[in-house]
């Protein structure tokens, strides 16, 4: 199929001879005496062209006379134009042939700007229909190109600064929000310095992006902001579009579904003239959100599964993904509950291949490839100036500078130990980021759950099926999210938990009495915790103190806090008691390891280490007034200061 459109491309491009018989009189001129000076930088051909760059007839006018001429580099710039064109037109196939043969002329004349440029131009078109590797392989190779040159001109700073977003980007996609915002703010410090408006907008609309994702959405709202107004300076209709529906979304999860709508109806217009399925599916999407939380649910439909048919089409899989939610929660709210279980399990298959282990592991390799050819580079560079030193200090035979050289390899030797260091405690918090992933998602919880949701299938209960099948996939889905970053509002974390508790529930019967009680004067959504450290805890309460028990079963969590700069989180269960538990559990055929509480600990001292103050877990024995065990309670220090 690639080879087919490539050749079809091919094809096109050889009738271009006719292409100056089909323009106005006089629009070629400046083409032609652009050929016939043939500067041979981007900047300079940009400057000239750049008005024109998206009249995909001039452009292949430029192309075809360039290359009868011989004039390379107005042939790839014209190339590359022509692929950014279709790009923000969703037509993603057409895009690749043009950058693919912008870089295949660009390897064969050495022309190291027009590479790293092609090479970024492929990373975006790829990330756009979430090709996630590939993508990362075009941008880190583009990056790594650049940074080769000492005093790069101001293109290749460019360069540099769309390599460093595009990789964000790819992080960004994958849930790794802080790496993602370290790259972004690294572009926006050499936007601000080139003074680029267009990379300043869109660094912070990236940037707000990340902090609504993680539940920052004031901070995401004032970014949004920041990057319409110099959107708005510049005159740029994309941007517009971009910066008004997050702004929108914002809304949405702020419960100000009336401004959103408002906001969409706006903006609809502009993204439908503008043509690009990547900017107007959210638009559908979103504008179908808004009217269903104000129960206009036949318009909210209709604007929804526009909003998929254009994802679908274009290969937007996130959009997809989001889509399928919405229309689920959309049928279960309206009772169709067929439908509601097919969009349900569309949305969960599309989010596991986004989320796929074997792509996040695949792009944390290339980036410490890339990160420890840099650094030995860097070694040879300060082994080659301590060569140096050492020929002066023979040469002088002065004790001060041999000193001084002794001194020098020294600290580096300490500064290489220090890193070892880090990098040791680094993967030491992966593999616990891991272990704790695995504890959260252990194959019996998913089998048994999925074989609980089964049963409801099978005694044709509807209902019961598509509200549990749409719980699990929001557990799951918010586990796969919490995994990637290190702390969560203690909000969120309810949430998870609510949700696990309510999966659980099914496995009991439906015996298990559970309740959240969380002291006036707390802010949940201001208070961060380590992600999915609750779970372990209430896992013990059901399968070691409740699932032996007879009669009403209850777990309670209690949240507190003090004047001492800790917030106390309690688990109470009204189980057979940790005596009787281990006995019972000497006597089971099967035993259930429970890995989860240690990870857990060593989880929250790696999170202490940033305060002042440290964590402690508490386990209380809890008795009648006979001295009966009465179940356990398990009190969680957490420091918030």
């Amino acid at each position: 199929m690639g080879k087919f459109v490539l050749n079809c491309t091919i094809c096109l491009l050889s009738f271009g001879a006719l292409f100056s018989q089909m323009l106005p009189d006089g629009s070629t001129d400046s083409v032609d005496s652009l050929i016939n000076a043939s500067p041979k930088t981007f900047t300079e051909i940009h400057s000239i062209l750049h008005p024109v760059r998206t009249d995909t007839l001039l452009m292949r006018y430029f192309e075809n006379a360039s290359a009868q001429k011989r004039y390379t580099q107005g042939q790839i710039y014209a190339l590359n134009e022509l692929g950014r064109t279709y790009r923000n037109t969703s037509q993603y196939t057409k895009a690749i042939a043009f950058h693919e043969q912008a870089l295949r002329i660009a390897n064969r004349i050495d022309d190291l700007e027009f590479r790293v440029m092609s090479l970024n131009n492929l990373g975006v078109v790829y990330r756009r229909i979430s090709s996630i590797r590939t993508a990362m392989d075009y941008n880190q190779q583009a990056l790594e190109l650049a940074e080769t040159v000492k005093n790069p001109s101001r293109s290749l700073k460019r360069s540099i600064n769309v390599s460093y977003n595009c990789i964000g980007n790819l992080y960004q996609m994958l849930k790794q929000y802080g790496e993602a915002i370290s790259y972004f703010e690294k572009s926006l410090i050499l936007e601000a310095e080139l003074d680029n408006p267009l990379g300043i907008a869109i660094n912070h609309q990236n940037i707000g992006e990340c902090q609504e994702a993680q539940g920052e959405l004031e901070k995401a709202l004032d970014n949004y902001r920041t990057s319409l107004k110099f959107n708005e300076e510049i005159d740029n209709s994309m941007g517009r579009v971009i910066c008004r529906t997050s702004i929108a979304q914002i809304y949405l999860k702020q419960d100000r579904s009336e401004e959103a709508e408002r906001l969409l109806d706006e903006t609809l217009p502009l993204s439908k003239k503008l043509g690009d399925g990547f900017l107007t599916a959210p638009v559908y999407i979103n504008l179908g959100w808004a009217q269903m939380l104000q129960n206009a649910y036949e318009t909210a439909e209709a604007n929804m599964l526009e909003g998929l048919r254009i994802a679908e089409t274009r290969r937007l899989r996130d959009a997809v993904a989001k889509a399928s939610h919405l229309l689920s929660d959309l049928y279960e709210k309206t009772g169709n509950f067929e439908k509601a279980l097919g969009y349900t399990k569309k949305a969960v298959q599309v989010d596991q291949e986004i989320l796929n282990e074997s792509t996040v592991r695949y792009v944390n390799d290339i980036i410490l490839r890339y990160d420890s050819e840099k650094k030995n580079n860097e070694i040879q560079i300060l082994s080659q100036k301590a060569e140096m030193l050492e020929m002066e200090a023979q040469k002088s035979k002065t004790v001060l500078l041999i000193g001084g050289i002794a001194l020098a390899l020294l600290a580096g030797i300490f500064y290489i130990l220090y890193r070892q260091y880090q990098l040791k405690n680094e993967k030491k918090l992966l593999t616990l980021e891991q272990s704790m992933l695995r504890s959260q998602m252990n194959p019996h919880f998913l089998f048994n759950s999925l074989n609980s949701i089964k049963l409801y299938i099978i005694n044709n209960e509807q209902k019961n099926a598509v509200h549990y099948l749409n719980k699990f996939s929001k557990l799951v889905r918010k586990i796969l999210e919490a995994s990637s970053v290190r702390e969560i509002p203690l909000a969120e974390e309810l949430e998870t938990i609510d949700l696990y508790m309510n999966i659980e529930n099914i496995r009991f019967s439906n015996e298990i009495n559970f309740k959240i009680i969380v002291d006036e004067g707390i802010d949940t959504h201001t208070i961060r915790i380590p992600s999915l450290i609750l779970q372990p805890f209430l896992e013990n309460a059901l399968w070691h103190g409740l699932s032996s028990k007879s009669g009403e079963k209850n777990i309670s969590l209690h949240i507190s806090k003090d004047t001492k700069g800790y917030i106390h989180i309690s688990i109470t269960d009204n189980g057979v008691g940790r005596e009787a538990a281990e006995k019972l559990k000497k006597n089971k055929v099967l035993k259930r390891k429970s890995v989860g509480i240690a990870i857990t600990k060593e989880r929250l001292a790696n999170f202490s280490k940033d305060y002042l103050n440290t964590f402690h877990v508490e386990i209380i024995d809890l008795y009648n007034k006979l001295g009966q065990a009465n179940g356990t309670q398990v009190i969680l220090h957490i420091p918030t200061t």
